[in-house]
């Protein structure tokens, strides 16, 4: 069997138990493919290449098995797999954080947001910062600003500690612990401030699949009405802006 055979088999058995996506892949084929290709110690980025590679039947064994625990579970992907890709950047993940997918990294990620910049950037803050890409990736983007970035919980802090090593960023990204604009200083000021806050209103919470219900509840729950936290920050966010910020 190839490589690209078993991807149509493990894609319809993933299609089949009803499995939710939404963490990196969209649909049961791009799940297979990632799974597949990480179990195999394969490029992740290359499927045309060894998309007709034979697979030994070891190799069938182990990736039922990993397609297996995916459907039981129903843990996203990227908890298997202890990473998740943002804008063509890995970063470690696990039960901890949430995985990262804020639209944020793509503005990030393409410069787009560089028009709304003022003229000089020189601190950035990142609240409910998780994992910590979005902070990552505002350092990757702006090679020399000073990023602080904040969350409540310790777990996530941990998660976000090893990314910012894993992208030798240390000297460059604080990590602070804090509710909000709480973990900062009185007196600091920030060109910008980005935060992917909790988005998910409490009617909504008892609804979600089994994958969103794997993450921590804490980075997710926003209330009634999705604006607990929002209300918070806008309330203390300018005594925290520079003139210009954003």
């Amino acid at each position: 069997m190839t490589l690209n055979d078993y991807l149509q088999r493990a894609s319809a058995r993933l299609d089949e138990a009803g499995v939710s996506f939404g963490h990196g892949t969209t649909n049961a084929f791009d799940e297979a493919v990632w799974l597949a290709l990480w179990r195999l110690g394969l490029p992740l980025d290359d499927l045309d290449g060894v998309a007709e590679r034979v697979l030994s039947d070891a190799e069938i064994a182990t990736l039922d098995a990993l397609i297996g625990e995916r459907i039981a579970t129903r843990k996203p992907a990227a908890y298997l797999t202890g990473e998740a890709w943002l804008q063509g950047v890995p970063f470690t993940v696990d039960e901890r954080v949430i995985v990262p997918r804020s639209l944020i990294a793509e503005v990030l990620g393409e410069g787009t947001i560089d028009a709304w910049m003022p003229v000089e950037i020189h601190r950035v803050l990142d609240l409910c910062t998780g994992n910590g890409s979005l902070a990552v990736l505002a350092a990757m983007a702006w090679p020399d600003v000073a990023v602080d970035a904040a969350d409540l919980s310790a777990d996530a802090l941990a998660v976000a500690k090893l990314n910012v090593q894993r992208h030798d960023l240390g000297k460059r990204i604080a990590l602070l612990q804090g509710n909000g604009l709480a973990a900062v200083r009185r007196d600091r000021r920030y060109d910008v401030i980005l935060c992917n806050p909790p988005y998910v209103n409490s009617t909504s919470m008892a609804g979600l699949p089994p994958e969103l219900r794997a993450e921590p509840e804490m980075a997710l729950a926003a209330g009634a009405d999705v604006m607990d936290f929002i209300r918070t920050l806008l309330a203390g966010a300018v005594a925290h802006m520079t003139p210009d910020a954003v």
